[in-house]
């Protein structure tokens, strides 16, 4: 007997028994099919709690296997334009407003252009965000914290490509959508995932998250921000850095102080989270919170 036997399981693999099963006139029934092969069986609305713990389970191990141990959250809408995209936008809309000055149509799609002009500088900076993170990963992996957007466009694209810049890897949660998102190009694609369930999705970005940056973004950008603030908050989870790229956007946007004025929040809760206005300034604040030193012998 061959020795490298001794370490086989004595029952077979269900990938051995797909190989060696023999057909069977009962292979055209349904009810014949194995359990786990009959996608129809798999997607009755009763086998829901196997479905989500299939989505907990299958990003869990896979990260497992590639070693990812701690991650940086990037947030930010998709809408988001890269500058260039935006300024020929701005310029098309220029022209059709010198063209119709008085077109009430003409003036809300100039003014929103105007606006995603001055929103794609954040597209940049999840670039160089992202840039200065894995930079960092690169040099000392021992701390790697990789960077994990929604793996869709916009600020997400940004930064899995901040990351691709610089040759290192990062992380896309993507998910199906009635309107189709795509995963970006710039995910490393071993580590590009997709999800049916917002909700483990969602989970998947807090279980190894060391540190959340949102950027402007809409109703997908503020879910997410406000179910990790309400984790920390109701000490759901540990604290992390909660980073508001943008102060501008973020205080104009979101009214804290009124939060706090009306007996909403605590005033210890508005320390949940800081605005910053530069990659520099946040990797420094992330930097700051797990004292991570210069050296190369920090483990």
């Amino acid at each position: 007997m061959p020795q490298n036997r001794l370490r086989d399981e004595n029952f077979f693999s269900a990938e051995e028994e797909i190989q060696t099963r023999a057909e069977t006139a009962y292979d055209q029934s349904s009810a014949y099919e194995l359990s786990f092969l009959d996608q129809e069986f798999l997607l009755r609305r009763d086998l829901r709690p196997l479905r989500l713990q299939l989505e907990l389970l299958k990003a869990e191990l896979i990260q497992q296997e590639h070693n990812i141990r701690a991650t940086i959250v990037v947030f930010g809408s998709a809408r988001s334009l890269t500058p260039e995209a935006a300024a020929l936008q701005f310029g098309e809309w220029e022209e059709r407003r010198a063209a119709q000055p008085e077109d009430a149509t003409v003036e809300l799609g100039w003014r929103r252009a105007k606006s995603r002009l001055e929103l794609s500088a954040y597209y940049d900076a999840a670039r160089d965000f992202a840039q200065l993170v894995t930079q960092h990963n690169l040099e000392h992996p021992e701390r790697e914290m990789a960077i994990v957007t929604g793996g869709g466009p916009g600020i997400m694209e940004a930064a899995n490509r901040g990351a691709h810049d610089v040759g290192g890897r990062s992380i896309g949660l993507n998910i199906i959508l009635p309107h189709e998102q795509h995963p970006n190009p710039f995910i490393t694609p071993e580590l590009c995932f997709q999800f049916h369930y917002f909700a483990l999705r969602k989970m998947h970005f807090m279980m190894r998250a060391k540190a959340l940056v949102a950027f402007p973004g809409g109703y997908g950008t503020l879910d997410e921000l406000f179910e990790t603030l309400t984790l920390v908050q109701t000490g759901k989870a540990r604290r992390v850095p909660i980073l508001l790229y943008g102060t501008e956007f973020w205080k104009k946007l979101i009214n804290f102080d009124y939060l706090l004025e009306t007996g909403c929040i605590s005033p210890e809760d508005l320390k949940l989270f800081q605005y910053v206005d530069s990659a520099a300034d946040a990797w420094q604040r992330i930097s700051e919170f797990y004292a991570l030193p210069d050296d190369d012998d920090w483990a």
